[in-house]
């Protein structure tokens, strides 16, 4: 699991801090009945050990017989929550260091065709196809770890077309397939919303995606910072400044893709840095400045940097940034916090992410957001919590 995003205070802890994390989360739950199971649920998720199963919640109470009302309050119960996250959101920018918007994309393992959202796809990280729940997530994120604030579960083919299908699984009509770049945006605009401090830079891997320059776009209109992978082939413009044209405008205006343009214009003289990444380790960098194709601001200029192994002469990830004129190091640094797989993993492991049982759309996000809350408790305070604790809520 990744390190805490802040150190821990030292010293035992009572449970007066988890009463004051779930009053300030579910303040906005307008019945006190919702208000006391998401405690219960969410004391369970961090008391409980392996699967977090209802019934393994449930139990986590000494009333077995909670576990009906546990599945009413996740699947069932018609609670927002929206306002949880913004709350969440609100609550871990006071205890971090956040230096990120980080997007990641996480696909849970379903068996059955049932789920909400459920369907066939490839995931870079395993190299092969499966049947998943994919939801894209928004964490923010620090030199020590990242914390899970709000999600977005993706609705392709049928779940978007089948309206039987989308009712009987009560997906709100206006919520349907997207490109995955409008659905990163979506939660960086979220995100922009909802904070209580200014837009950090958005981090996100789109090196497998097709309308990355359409992300990219979207976030340079709307003034965004941003350090985001692109596939070899994104389409780009070279912006060689010492070379003036006609009109002021630069001399290379022919279209290439990105790991063209790195082979071309990034090799040559000065371009070749020596700097170090985000875990401190000497690296190589190739890196120019370009322009976004079809971008109207005739003075926006971004800087496409990547990693250079020297020993295979070649180039690992590639990435954009507005950030054009920021060091180096920083934004090696940025792009470091990509690597979301350790938070993945504690998340579907540690705080029951993939344990849910369900099949709703409210219940896939009501379990997404508690499953988070669990994370963010636990790294920014380092406790857990005592299961007399989930027994009094109940």
């Amino acid at each position: 699991m990744a390190a805490s995003v802040v150190t821990p205070l030292p010293g035992p802890r009572s449970d007066d801090a988890f009463t004051s994390f779930v009053r300030d989360l579910f303040a906005g739950l307008p019945r006190a009945d919702q208000r006391r199971w998401a405690q219960v649920y969410l004391g369970g998720l961090l008391s409980t050990p392996g699967k977090k199963s209802i019934r393994h919640l449930a139990a986590a109470t000494g009333r077995p017989a909670a576990a009906l009302s546990l599945q009413q309050f996740v699947n069932s119960s018609p609670w927002d929550w929206q306002p949880v996250r913004t709350a969440l959101l609100r609550w871990a920018e006071q205890r971090t260091d956040a230096g990120a918007w980080t997007i990641g994309l996480t696909a849970v393992p379903k068996r059955g065709e049932h789920s909400a959202g459920v369907h066939r796809r490839f995931v870079p990280t395993l190299g092969r196809t499966i049947n998943c729940q994919a939801g894209l997530g928004a964490f923010l994120s620090g030199p020590g770890g990242h914390v899970p604030v709000d999600w977005r579960l993706l609705l392709p083919g049928r779940w978007s077309q089948d309206e039987e299908l989308r009712s009987r699984a009560r997906i709100p009509a206006d919520h349907r397939d997207r490109p995955l770049a409008a659905q990163v945006l979506g939660l960086v605009d979220s995100l922009a919303a909802a904070s209580g401090a200014a837009p950090l830079p958005v981090v996100a891997d789109m090196s497998h995606e097709r309308d990355a320059g359409h992300l990219l776009r979207a976030l340079a209109g709307r003034r965004y910072d941003f350090v985001v992978a692109v596939p070899p082939s994104l389409a780009m413009t070279p912006f060689l400044p010492g070379v003036p044209a006609p009109g002021g405008q630069p001399a290379a205006e022919e279209v290439l893709g990105a790991g063209r343009l790195l082979e071309r214009f990034g090799s040559a003289g000065s371009a070749l840095h020596g700097s170090r990444d985000g875990l401190g380790r000497d690296v190589q960098v190739l890196t120019c400045l370009v322009r976004l194709p079809g971008f109207p601001p005739a003075g926006a200029v971004h800087r496409l940097f990547a990693p250079y192994d020297a020993a295979r002469r070649t180039v690992t990830r590639i990435w954009v940034t507005s950030l054009a004129h920021a060091r180096m190091q920083r934004l090696l640094s940025l792009a470091s916090l990509h690597d979301l797989s350790d938070t993945m993993d504690a998340l579907a492991d540690d705080f029951g992410l993939s344990d849910f049982e369900g099949r709703s759309y409210p219940g896939w996000h009501h379990h997404t957001t508690l499953a988070s809350a669990a994370c963010a408790f636990s790294r920014l305070t380092g406790d857990r919590v005592r299961q007399g604790a989930c027994r009094a809520a109940a």
